[in-house]
C-alpha cells in the first residue's frame, strides 16, 4: 500500500509521528526540525522538503492547522483529531514493541 495512505489508515510514518509530536506546541518549520533532532538525539532528522510535504498533507487531513503569524514564518499546531491520531499511534507502536519483546525475551535476546 502506498505511504500516502498511512494517515487515512491511522498509521503514521516516523517523520509524520515526530512532526505531530512537535506540534503539540506552536512551531514553525525550522523549530519543528530542531525539536525532532534534539528530542531524538540526532537519530531522526527531517529535511525541509519532506517536512513541508508532510505538513501540507497534515493540514489537508485536518490534523494540524496553521496559526496567524507575522508573515515570515508560518507556525502550526496540532488539532484535536491530530492529537487523537497521535495517541492511537503511540498505542499501536507500544503493542508492536510488546509483541517483539515477547518473542525476543523468549529467545533470551532482550
Amino acid at each position: 500500500m502506498p505511504r500516502n495512505d498511512t494517515i487515512e489508515l491511522g498509521e503514521l510514518t516516523d517523520s509524520t509521528f515526530y512532526i505531530l509530536l512537535a506540534l503539540t506546541e506552536p512551531r514553525h518549520g525550522y523549530l519543528i526540525m530542531q525539536f525532532v533532532e534534539e528530542l531524538t538525539a540526532g537519530r531522526m532528522q527531517i529535511g525541509p522538503a519532506s517536512m513541508y510535504t508532510i505538513i501540507k498533507k497534515l493540514v489537508a487531513a485536518g490534523l494540524i492547522h496553521p496559526l496567524d503569524g507575522d508573515g515570515k514564518k508560518k507556525s502550526y499546531l496540532i488539532t484535536d483529531a491530530g492529537r487523537d491520531l497521535l495517541c492511537d499511534d503511540v498505542r499501536r507502536r507500544q503493542a508492536i514493541v510488546e509483541d517483539a519483546r515477547f518473542i525476543l525475551e523468549g529467545e533470551g535476546h532482550v
